[in-house]
């Protein structure tokens, strides 16, 4: 029984895991269109279990970009990647950017960025 517990407790540690967390972001808009350089930790451990990807939210956690991310970062921690092209409504003041992970999902936490 005892061995047991073990065993399911490695299994499923990659679900306790600490969630990829936004550290930093820089934003720079180039004519109509914005850059986003995004610096994300993440205890990043191999293909099973990565920050696979961020994305920037509308304030009302509408999806208006996506940056996938195509491997792990296990040497490389934290790190920055960077999205071009991004078209922001017009108007619009703030953003959210999320960090996600394999296999946990989405970081229920934001970070909030206010755009010059």
């Amino acid at each position: 029984m005892k061995y047991s517990f073990l065993a399911l407790l490695i299994v499923a540690a990659p679900a306790f895991a600490e969630p990829p967390r936004v550290d930093n972001v820089k934003v720079r808009k180039t004519g109509d269109t914005w850059r986003f350089d995004v610096t994300i930790s993440h205890p990043d451990t191999g293909w099973d279990h990565y920050a696979d990807a961020w994305r920037i939210l509308d304030m009302d956690g509408n999806q208006l970009a996506i940056r996938e991310l195509a491997h792990p970062h296990v040497e490389e921690q934290p790190f920055t990647r960077s999205l071009s092209g991004v078209r922001i409504p017009a108007g619009t003041t703030q953003v959210q950017v999320q960090a996600r992970d394999l296999p946990g999902g989405w970081n229920p936490q934001t970070r909030t960025v206010n755009l010059p």
